[in-house]
């Protein structure tokens, strides 16, 4: 058994070290683990994505369609996007912030409307202003490490392992604030 976990989002959203997080986490657990990054034109406002699979035995780091049991989702339309990896029965955790992309932002397009309800309508959201927890917690980069506290509570990894990979990955002069952040997400 393997549990698959995308991280879906934009560049400079922090989605690599977020993956960085929870595979020191699941690797101090125990699991073999393999982490693959997708993305586009990554440099602030493209498309990244990253694969991390953990379980006793893990061979691909690649997720296919319908094999997610979460997806972890910094931005709405990266969500929507994303929606068809989801496993049934899986769980999608869902920033609400709207970060425009190039088609958008240029008048060709039209950011999509009710992104949200409209997920909701076919699986399981937690939706959060993870931004807004972020700002509480002192940084609006933090976004990351809030959404990594709101998915880490619904798994079995004990709370001290989260805490544990968060002081092995993130650098000392931004822990104090990336533990608020976390903590804000665990306690939602």
């Amino acid at each position: 058994m393997t549990t698959n976990i995308m991280i879906v989002g934009v560049g400079g959203q922090g989605t690599l070290l977020a993956s960085r997080i929870l595979g020191n986490t699941v690797i101090g657990e125990g699991f073999d683990v393999k982490v693959s990054e997708v993305h586009g034109m990554s440099q602030r406002g493209g498309s990244v994505v990253t694969y991390v699979k953990y379980g006793e035995e893990v061979f691909s780091p690649v997720i296919d369609k319908g094999q997610a049991d979460i997806i972890l989702a910094f931005e709405k339309l990266e969500a929507y996007r994303a929606m068809p990896y989801l496993k049934k029965g899986g769980k999608m955790i869902v920033n609400t912030q709207e970060i425009d992309p190039m088609p958008v932002i240029t008048g060709v397009a039209k950011y999509p409307e009710n992104i949200i309800e409209k997920l909701k309508e076919n699986i399981d959201v937690t939706a959060v202003d993870a931004l807004s927890l972020a700002i509480e917690a002192g940084n609006p980069k933090a976004v990351n490490v809030v959404l990594i506290g709101v998915m880490a509570k619904s798994t079995d990894i004990p709370y001290e392992k989260w805490v544990e990979a968060l002081k092995a990955t993130v650098p000392e002069k931004f822990l104090e604030v990336n533990m608020k952040a976390f903590n804000l997400g665990y306690n939602l």
